[in-house]
């Protein structure tokens, strides 16, 4: 049975038309989703009923069901841990700005990417999460919350271009005017670089914002801690964000996690210069989050506002990123972690 969340207006409309329905009532049904976040078909009150029963025997509409929810101290973040509907856990994240509420969400159940410094990818994929689960987790967060969700980044526990397909529905979705239409401009993707999707990406031409996950401005190094690195090097990452900015004009963001020696040195700061020099490019420094089940440590404050200012003083953009949720386990895979590890 299919997700009915994940159908594209024109799908829903074919699928009317065949059943021998009014084609409008698609547009119905995709408000009743995506705008009004309906969670059962009884509350679809303008569709007759034998409508909603031929519904609910050809699709089905994906629910969350929420494990637990951890709220940090400050009250800026909350971590919401879901259970799917076959039993499988996920992560999502609300954190509260002065400028909106931004919510992360996961895009896989678990990730097989292997980065050996994030809690997402110990114990591997399980399964890739469909388009309508993926919005149904910005739509659960915002009717618990009350409050319009206006910035969406795909930065939770998987790899969102190793679910390719799904992902871009979601995206069609959630930015519809038709739906909740968030702004592709307030939509961010992150990936650790898996070239091939990225140019893909560029030839669909979403306005969204490309986060590429670097944390290493050399090959060797690179792939010391991300396996991905493995199959694709720094310049072909390079080549393919080179095309993404000449067919969409956006800027790309490169994440760098900071560790502890590994990857903070002035040298790799004054080398990850050199190759974003002259590009539309800014770097976002994450001290990384510790994990216990790994060794690495994150850089200290002193140790990251140096390497900001080595890559400011040779011209690349940097800001760092702004910790929020530590005490509630709102890094990558943490609580998620922490969840099946005890149940």
């Amino acid at each position: 049975m299919e997700d009915i969340k994940s159908l594209s207006p024109e799908e829903l409309q074919a699928y009317c038309e065949s059943i021998g329905e009014k084609k409008f009532r698609a547009a119905q049904i995709y408000e009743w989703l995506h705008k009004k976040l309906a969670t059962e078909w009884d509350e679809m009150t303008n569709i007759s009923a034998a409508l909603r029963q031929k519904l609910s025997e050809d699709y089905y509409l994906p629910k969350l069901e929420i494990a637990t929810v951890l709220k940090s101290e400050a009250g800026d973040t909350e971590k919401f841990l879901f259970k799917l509907a076959d039993g499988n856990v996920i992560e999502s994240v609300l954190m509260r700005y002065e400028h909106g509420n931004s919510v992360c969400i996961s895009s896989q159940v678990g990730c097989r990417m292997g980065c050996n410094f994030c809690a997402s990818t110990i114990g591997g994929r399980i399964r890739d999460l469909t388009a309508g689960e993926m919005l149904e987790q910005v739509y659960h967060i915002q009717r618990h919350d009350g409050q319009r969700v206006s910035n969406v980044v795909v930065m939770g526990t998987g790899e969102p271009f190793d679910n390719f397909d799904n992902f871009c529905r979601y995206y069609e979705r959630i930015s519809d005017e038709k739906g909740l239409n968030i702004s592709g401009r307030n939509i961010t993707v992150s990936t650790c670089g898996i070239v091939p999707k990225i140019r893909e990406l560029a030839d669909r031409q979403y306005t969204l914002t490309l986060a590429v996950s670097l944390h290493s401005p050399t090959d060797e190094l690179r792939r010391s801690f991300m396996p991905i690195a493995n199959k694709y090097t720094i310049r072909e990452i390079m080549d393919a964000c080179d095309y993404y900015f000449e067919k969409t004009g956006r800027r790309i963001t490169f994440e760098y996690s900071l560790i502890n020696g590994v990857n903070d040195s002035a040298e790799c700061a004054e080398i990850l210069s050199k190759l974003l020099r002259g590009k539309n490019a800014h770097v976002n420094l994450i001290p990384v989050n510790p994990v216990k089940e790994r060794s690495y440590t994150k850089t200290n404050a002193e140790g990251v506002r140096g390497f900001k200012n080595i890559l400011e003083k040779n011209g690349i953009n940097a800001t760092i990123r702004k910790g929020m949720g530590k005490d509630i386990d709102a890094a990558c895979g943490q609580l998620r972690r922490s969840y099946t590890t005890n149940t």
